[in-house]
């Protein structure tokens, strides 16, 4: 569904697995994946974890960042939909963290990607845990794999849910302008995971930004 713009692409469907795409007369890529073509070396979970902050308390929710592109789905599909299941993500660095770090009541920085200006556009949260993305499984989408089983699913997918829309877009310039957030992924030079750890303190200073 998403523009490849990065190595983890994101494509949140809303209401159930396999709902229709909300591509804008947006013309189909070829698919991401073929029985021709294998998949990326899968990383153990460990090498996803010493990227993730620690919890400063075992009941206290961890902070993400996680991009979409608005002409596919933005913060005001979300409102609208209330939550949907986050499928497409076919790098396992992003699968690790749904499956392994994530929890419910997590929050999340809603990032509005390949866009202009790019920057973090609302508030959502983890309201469902890991399960197979069922797009792996369909031959007619574009994120298929014809590798998966749905004994022994390859890609996941958390289900977001809405918690606000910002009063305005913080801008990615305006995160990498400031000093506070230099160790935050999205800010790296070459950092195009779509699914990211992100430090209390930076989601709490963009928040302030916004």
């Amino acid at each position: 569904m998403a523009k490849r713009d990065e190595t983890t692409r994101s494509t949140p469907t809303a209401g159930r697995p396999g709902a229709p795409k909300k591509t804008k007369n947006k013309k189909k890529k070829s698919p991401s994946r073929t029985a021709a073509r294998a998949a990326p070396k899968a990383p153990g979970p460990s090498a996803a974890s010493r990227l993730v902050p620690a919890r400063s308390d075992p009941k206290a929710p961890r902070y993400w960042l996680m991009k979409s592109e608005p002409d596919v789905y933005s913060i005001d599909d979300l409102a609208r939909d209330r939550s949907t299941a986050w499928e497409g993500v076919r790098n396992y660095t992003a699968r690790n963290f749904m499956r392994d770090e994530m929890a419910l009541a997590d929050r999340i920085l809603f990032y509005h990607s390949n866009a202009e200006p790019p920057g973090v556009a609302g508030i959502a949260e983890v309201v469902g845990l890991a399960e197979a993305d069922a797009t792996q499984f369909n031959p007619k989408s574009e994120y298929f794999d014809a590798a998966a089983t749905r004994q022994a699913p390859r890609w996941l997918a958390v289900r977001v849910g809405f918690v606000s829309k910002l009063p305005r877009l913080v801008p990615l310039d305006v995160l990498k302008a400031d000093r506070s957030l230099s160790g935050m992924l999205v800010v790296a030079k070459g950092q195009r995971l779509s699914v990211q750890p992100v430090a209390e303190a930076h989601y709490h200073r963009v928040l302030s930004l916004a």
